[in-house]
């Protein structure tokens, strides 16, 4: 398969098609990825991506997609989904679960998927079994990537962000080459409120308090797999392909 998958039918909407053509001597993984912001999830879903020919499918990059859609383009999850946003609302478990259900194609996919950013509570996890259990999809693993709090908190607090294009460097991994100064657009680079050390930790608490019932979901049906997310990002996706066959 393509190292770069194209994801058109799981971006823009069931009106539209991919062009996903795996190798046919691959196995093919149906995976959910769970990690705390800050531990590497998405560098790792795109390195997987690559490493097993499956789809990277973010509700996250639905979200930022529809927003360069027309009207007539967005389906009524996707406009329902946008509205929530513009007010501020977080989007509902109802919505989100009709945005997936509008692509269970893709969730058919012969080349695999990696799920990123759902599900995100029990809730939604037990709507994702009654759907592929319906489509008779079986979920190999669940991979929870997993770094201690002061690391994520050296991680997050060293990240410095472009006040004009947006991009994000780090003052360690990362650094622009003049202090301050973006490389890419010369913009002033700053520490967002929510990258502060003390927003860090509020932030690492609320998402252990809210991920720790949908890791229990998965590890009573012995789905769930945890990969240690220390290291650079080529020896953390090794240790989750070794993860991966540990588990057969």
């Amino acid at each position: 398969m393509n190292t770069k998958c194209d994801r058109a039918a799981w971006l823009k909407g069931p009106a539209f098609k991919c062009n996903v053509q795996p190798a046919p001597a691959k196995r093919s993984y149906r995976l959910v990825l769970l990690g705390a912001p800050g531990v590497g999830k998405g560098t790792q879903a795109e390195l997987l991506s690559q490493q097993l020919g499956a789809c990277h499918l973010s509700t996250g990059d639905i979200f930022r997609a529809a927003k360069s859609l027309t009207p007539a383009e967005r389906s009524p999850a996707m406009t329902a989904a946008l509205d929530f946003m513009k007010r501020g609302d977080l989007v509902p478990d109802t919505t989100v679960l009709d945005i997936v259900r509008e692509r269970v194609e893709c969730l058919r996919c012969p080349g695999g998927f990696l799920l990123d950013g759902f599900p995100r509570t029990a809730a939604q996890a037990e709507a994702l079994e009654q759907i592929l259990t319906t489509e008779k999809i079986k979920l190999d693993a669940v991979l929870s990537y997993e770094l201690p709090i002061e690391e994520i908190v050296t991680r997050l607090s060293g990240r410095r962000t472009c006040t004009k294009c947006k991009a994000v460097f780090h003052i360690t991994a990362l650094p622009p080459k003049q202090t301050g100064i973006c490389d890419k657009c010369g913009g002033p680079l700053i520490q967002r409120e929510d990258d502060r050390p003390e927003s860090v930790r509020v932030r690492m608490q609320v998402y252990e308090q809210s991920t720790a019932p949908l890791a229990q979901f998965y590890r009573q049906r012995r789905l769930l797999a945890s990969v240690a997310a220390t290291g650079t990002p080529e020896e953390i996706v090794a240790r989750t392909l070794q993860t991966l066959q540990a588990r057969g």
